[in-house]
């Protein structure tokens, strides 16, 4: 099994992803912004948190440009995994992979501590791991994690049960408390939560070990 993660100027979780994948026993290649292709037996690919290009103009609106998006658009479309967290998920909505954008946190403030994350549905790669009602603790660190989509997306988000996580207690004033969303084939996992930052007991928790590991389990060689 084999991840590409994809790297920034400005990103700063792109080794914390890159060893999450390698515990749940991906290879990683770190694929910076400004190659034209992935690697060609990538399995998955993950977009990660961070500040790219210091967050100017919209959060990863100018990373959505570079060189190595396009591959990504390419291979989702092709019906490829991906995986985007906190800014990655921000760049995935700027490429149109996603519906939605990520607004300024209600509050105006940056938040980073653990929530509580409720999976809404353990019907995907990257939450079968888990059971549908489970209540998980995953660390936040944002400034613009506010998920917003127009009514009719919303309710294609939760007629599809394309809404992979909710927040229990709201932190950001996202719609519908919406923390992670899922892409029409189920295959793209866009989060503001860190997942990869709840991978290890040093860490402090390790729920969101899970995820990782359902995606090795999915994507492993019969």
């Amino acid at each position: 099994m084999r991840a590409a993660v994809i790297v920034f100027p400005g990103s700063n979780c792109d080794r914390d992803l890159a060893v999450a994948f390698e515990q749940a026993g991906f290879e990683v290649d770190m694929v910076w912004h400004k190659d034209a292709a992935l690697p060609e037996d990538v399995d998955i690919v993950g977009v990660p948190g961070g500040f790219s290009y210091g967050d100017y103009l919209r959060c990863g609106a100018i990373a959505a440009q570079s060189p190595i998006c396009k591959a990504v658009v390419d291979h989702t479309k092709r019906g490829g995994y991906a995986i985007g967290v906190c800014n990655g998920f921000q760049i995935l909505t700027e490429t149109g992979i996603l519906p939605g954008a990520l607004l300024r946190n209600a509050g105006l403030k940056y938040i980073c501590r653990t929530v509580g994350l409720k999976v809404e549905t353990s019907d995907s790669a990257f939450t079968e791991g888990y059971n549908a009602g489970d209540v998980i603790g995953i660390p936040i660190a944002h400034h613009d994690g506010n998920y917003f989509a127009d009514d009719a997306t919303l309710a294609k988000l939760q007629n599809q049960d394309r809404v992979a996580f909710t927040y229990t207690e709201n932190p950001n004033g996202s719609v519908g408390n919406i923390a992670g969303i899922l892409s029409e084939n189920r295959r793209v996992l866009g989060m503001m939560p860190h997942p990869e930052r709840a991978a290890d007991d040093g860490h402090g928790g390790t729920d969101g070990t899970a995820l990782f590991r359902a995606l090795s389990g999915v994507l492993a060689p019969a």
